[in-house]
């Protein structure tokens, strides 16, 4: 059953409470002991200056004499956060730490969150390039389409460190990985499927490209936007070349027969739906859904409320029914995805984050599923709860950015599990230590406290 709209406005009361009680989510922690004042010698000056200068002879020693080999930025413009659209950067920063958080707990990976006011690509771009000495990788966030392609597109070429875009690949990583699931529980197959994506923002415009890289018929795919399915034929093909290139591209590759219509006429004997459209819940309707094939799969992605309630997809014939929520069942969310696969490509040194490393991660997720909890219309994909799917994803990640050549450091399979697990463990240990300590203060009870003392 859907939450309430009073128990929604409970969370929001307390996000804001606790917000304010702890004055923000995550920390830097020292680590390494301080026992008297010789101690800065070595850790500051005069000491610090043999590490600096080893490190002007090798830049690459950056990575073993710093915490560079662990850190990473989560940079956004605030231009597109969450469900809010435009918000700017201050205000994306409770996001941008929120995400932070679960990159150190999940992942174990320092992640400094950094929203940044600029007015252009160019600008975004140049002010990512020139962190690039302090950082292991980047993770943008919640940036506007279709800006957010070509900055993706630009880091990626220039930058020798990942750079990923969670919107985009961590969103098309997952999605895959429950599709993988999805199709197997209902006897079919990735590459002879049709689906239809609804939407073609960020999300299911690196969704489509991913399962196509994967084995899916581009032809037999559909995307449908607010003015109906594309296709090489549409009205506006000339305009979207020159707004929105990955779209166009998109118009191009998919939809072989040249559909035109509306959502309805595209999901007419469809197997899969991808939806990361307008939040609904009347988005889309049960006619809708009816009308695709018998036992089809329904991904209703959109938040904070899915493009319809998953019982009544359901009722109208879905077989598998996935949404972005946690209080329903086959969450596809990507923070499954992400602390896993930046802990893997850290763990290497990978120089960036390729389609397929993504899908290796995405298989990961989908075998962990079925072998965790057995496959079922509703356990398709793991939770973040299954804190032990992480250090696998990393595994896989890491063997495979060394099959392709982008890793600077080897590392043999059990390696990069156990180091991985043991630096998860390590966080969580961290984490649970803190709070036993009062160093993490307890939540506060209603009323009686407004502000931390900080």
């Amino acid at each position: 059953m859907p939450l309430p709209e009073e128990s929604q406005d409970e969370t929001s009361r307390k996000a804001l409470q606790y917000s304010a009680f702890y004055a923000g989510k995550v920390a830097m922690v020292p680590k390494v002991p301080v026992r008297s004042l010789d101690d800065f010698s070595i850790w500051y000056t005069p000491g610090v200056a043999a590490v600096s200068r080893a490190i002007e002879k090798d830049p690459d020693l950056s990575f073993e004499y710093t915490n560079r080999w662990n850190t990473i930025a989560v940079l956004t413009d605030g231009s597109r956060v969450l469900g809010l659209g435009d918000v700017g950067p201050e205000a994306s920063l409770p996001v941008m730490e929120g995400k932070a958080l679960i990159y150190k707990y999940l992942g174990g990976v320092d992640a400094v969150p950094i929203p940044v006011r600029v007015s252009s690509e160019d600008d975004f771009v140049t002010v990512a390039e020139s962190l690039e000495p302090g950082l292991g990788g980047i993770n943008l966030e919640d940036i506007a389409s279709p800006r957010c392609f070509e900055i993706l597109e630009r880091l990626r070429a220039k930058m020798n460190i990942p750079v990923w875009h969670d919107d985009q690949q961590g969103t098309a990583g997952v999605v895959l990985a429950a599709l993988y699931n999805a199709l197997e529980l209902t006897g079919r197959d990735l590459g002879s499927a049709r689906i239809v994506l609804f939407g073609s923002g960020a999300a299911n415009i690196a969704t489509a490209r991913l399962l196509i890289e994967a084995g899916a018929s581009a032809g037999e795919m559909v995307l449908v936007d607010s003015k109906g399915t594309l296709h090489s034929e549409r009205e506006d093909i000339d305009q979207l070349l020159l707004r929105n290139r990955w779209k166009y591209e998109m118009a191009l590759k998919t939809n072989r027969s040249k559909l035109h219509g509306s959502l309805k006429d595209a999901l007419v004997g469809a197997d899969v739906l991808v939806a990361a459209a307008t939040p609904g819940p009347h988005t889309i309707t049960a006619a809708e859904i009816s009308g695709m094939s018998h036992g089809a799969i329904a991904f209703l992605l959109s938040n904070p409320v899915p493009e319809m309630w998953p019982e009544e997809a359901t009722k109208a014939g879905a077989a598998v029914v996935a949404t972005g929520r946690s209080d329903f069942p086959n969450q596809v969310n990507n923070s499954v995805l992400f602390p896993g696969v930046f802990r893997g490509a850290l763990d290497v040194r990978a120089r960036t984050i390729s389609d397929t490393m993504v899908i290796a991660a995405a298989r990961e997720l989908a075998d962990f599923a079925k072998k965790k909890g057995g496959l079922s219309p509703t356990n398709i994909i793991p939770t973040m709860l299954d804190w032990e799917v992480f250090p696998s994803v990393a595994t896989v990640i890491g063997e495979q950015a060394q099959r392709e050549g982008l890793a600077r450091k080897s590392r043999s399979r059990s390696e990069l599990f156990d180091r991985a697990q043991r630096i998860i463990q390590q966080s969580r240990n961290l984490s649970s230590v803190l709070l036993e300590k009062g160093i993490i203060a307890p939540l506060p009870e209603d009323g009686l406290a407004e502000r931390g003392d900080f």
